[in-house]
């Protein structure tokens, strides 16, 4: 025999561990995912509400004025929401797959640190780069430090565009990755009511229309954040989904060949007690007839 009973065992018990872990990792992931899509609404009802505020400001302007909300001119910026973690399969490859043609002419700034590792590798050099929140709770101070280094770099000069690539995850068709443009923001996605009554204000509209836009690219990297965690840990999810699938094909035909090397065993120790009551020794049996052929004749028996 090639293999011994107790190998098989041990390894029966070693898979049957790993199996505890990635079922362990699938329900975090799927736990996570699920809180992920809770605050996605919250996000989105706060951006409804600023876009709505955005659309009003928008109307109370001359149109020269409320046109579009940003005149500069020059380059572009592309924040690539990459994997933080590993176990996800090939989604942190097709993020940086998508962005591709986009890495010769923009300022790369790369969220995830598996995605920074994979940058390195393809010989990616970003301008920027931060880890994303290992909770969804952590995601507003994630886009309070991701906008300052934006708003730092575009107050520098240059810049005319903000873009975003990110993992989205929807029920009817699954993983996808999506492009969303952050800045210059147009006017035509925010409608102008018509105000009989216009508001009174304590600042130049012009001022806070820019606060406003600045609240409003936060909200925007809330929600692109919120997406991109939930799609990273959808992605854990299948991925420990096929492990599993995987683990229990190994255990059933590990348990197959456990059961054949149990009857291997079973038979060659039968046949190991046959050979050794045919070697020669006396059994019981050749003992009681040995016993009487020595009996004398004469003994009335």
């Amino acid at each position: 025999m090639t293999e011994r009973l107790s190998e098989i065992t041990a390894r029966i018990e070693g898979i049957r561990q790993l199996g505890a872990v990635v079922n362990a990792m699938r329900g975090i992931a799927g736990a996570r995912a699920q809180q992920a899509r809770g605050a996605l609404a919250a996000v989105g009802t706060y951006a409804a509400t600023l876009a709505f505020a955005i659309g009003h400001t928008l109307a109370l302007m001359p149109e020269a004025e409320g046109g579009q909300i940003t005149h500069r001119k020059g380059g572009r910026i592309l924040v690539l929401f990459a994997a933080e973690q590993g176990f996800v399969g090939a989604y942190g490859e097709r993020l940086f797959d998508a962005a591709k043609a986009d890495f010769a002419d923009v300022e790369l700034f790369l969220v995830g640190t598996r995605g920074a590792m994979l940058a390195a590798e393809r010989g990616i050099t970003p301008r920027w780069t931060g880890p994303l929140p290992s909770r969804p709770a952590g995601v507003p101070r994630f886009a309070d430090h991701l906008a300052e280094a934006l708003y730092t770099r575009i107050a520098g000069g240059g810049i005319d565009r903000l873009e975003v690539i990110f993992g989205g995850w929807r029920a009817e068709r699954g993983l996808a990755v999506e492009r969303r443009l952050l800045f210059p923001l147009n006017r035509a996605t925010f409608p102008r009511p018509v105000i009989s009554y216009p508001p009174l204000f304590d600042l130049p509209l012009t001022t806070l229309l820019d606060q406003l836009t600045a609240d409003y690219i936060h909200a925007e990297l809330c929600d692109v954040a919120l997406h991109a965690f939930a799609a990273e840990n959808q992605a854990r999810m299948e991925a420990m989904a096929s492990a599993h699938l995987e683990i229990e094909r190994k255990l059933a035909a590990l348990r197959s060949r456990q059961h054949v090397v149990r009857q291997e065993e079973i038979t060659a120790e039968i046949i190991e007690l046959a050979a050794g009551g045919t070697s020669g020794r006396p059994s019981l049996f050749d003992g009681a007839i040995i016993g009487v052929s020595q009996i004398p004749p004469d003994s009335g028996l």
